[in-house]
């Protein structure tokens, strides 16, 4: 058997083991994709795909429809979370953010257009992409890929050779060819789990603007990590320029756990309820520890 066999052979196996995962969601003003993210019926999709509704139906792989409720959307990521009733629905495991690489062979499953279970081949094309998004909001810390992502593959997933979801399919360029974005499952699977747990993120804020950095490799070994946050500008009277942060900073941990994106310093803030969080930061002169109070993002 030649290998081009051997490949086709191993993406039709991988086709089979993922469909089954894969949701459609329809409701009066519009359809999209889902992903099942938890046995007793939890579904994974696109904020968007979900904003004009509270309820919609959800068709299985097997033909099994569902109603579904929202249990919240997070704008700022493009994610929402949708309950249905089933119980004993087909999960895929999530990739970690260091098992997404550029170049890695990627398969897109979805709905586009209404075209239920297609599936598009594309290789990552690029990592921590930022995209202007909705309302005037922008996505940061994308996937780009060059699998076709078209109306309705919105909140399917982005699968790696392995079967495991790399992204959750959010994004097209209206007037461009093979780029596509997905927000990465390592974002998904934080952001999904407040979800569920608060029907919303709640956002605590520095007051920063920021950039992921990769440091140099004498800095990493100094440092011990390879990447960090950089401080591009503090806003005034805000927490981070209380705190005595300045421009340029480089945010390497935050409460003693490593800050290696803009995504992870997101995070750990939004899960993270102490009043005063602790940043260990490289300035020139060397590591220095800031004493910070974030308050919350207005809605």
């Amino acid at each position: 058997m030649s290998p081009l066999e051997l490949f086709s052979d191993e993406l039709e196996k991988l086709v089979e083991r993922a469909a089954p995962s894969v949701v459609a969601l329809e409701h009066r003003r519009g359809h999209g994709t889902g992903l099942a993210m938890s046995a007793d019926g939890f579904v994974l999709t696109n904020a968007h795909v979900v904003k004009s509704t509270s309820r919609l139906q959800v068709r299985f792989h097997d033909g099994a429809k569902f109603e579904g409720d929202v249990v919240g959307r997070d704008e700022v990521t493009d994610l929402a979370v949708v309950r249905t009733g089933r119980k004993d629905a087909p999960v895929l495991p999530f990739a970690s953010a260091a098992q997404v690489k550029v170049g890695q062979v990627v398969l897109a499953l979805g709905h586009p257009f209404g075209f239920e279970r297609s599936v598009a081949l594309g290789v990552v094309s690029a990592l921590e992409r930022r995209l202007p998004g909705r309302d005037g909001a922008t996505l940061d810390g994308l996937i780009q890929t060059d699998a076709a992502i078209n109306p309705g593959n919105s909140g399917g997933p982005l699968l790696n050779a392995r079967g495991q979801v790399v992204g959750i399919n959010t994004a097209m360029l209206p007037f461009a060819q093979g780029i596509g974005f997905a927000v990465p499952s390592s974002t998904a699977s934080w952001v999904s789990a407040l979800l569920l747990r608060h029907g919303e993120v709640r956002r605590r804020f520095l007051g920063i603007a920021a950039r992921n950095e990769t440091l140099s490799a004498e800095l990493a070994t100094r440092l011990g990590q390879p990447k960090a946050v950089r401080v591009v500008e503090i806003g005034r009277d805000t927490p981070a320029s209380a705190g005595g942060l300045e421009s340029n900073d480089v945010v390497l941990q935050l409460n003693g756990s490593s800050v290696a994106n803009v995504d992870d310093l997101q995070r750990l803030l939004a899960i993270d309820s102490a009043t005063v969080v602790e940043l260990t930061v490289w300035k020139r002169d060397g590591v220095v520890q800031r004493q910070v109070r974030p308050t919350q993002r207005a809605a």
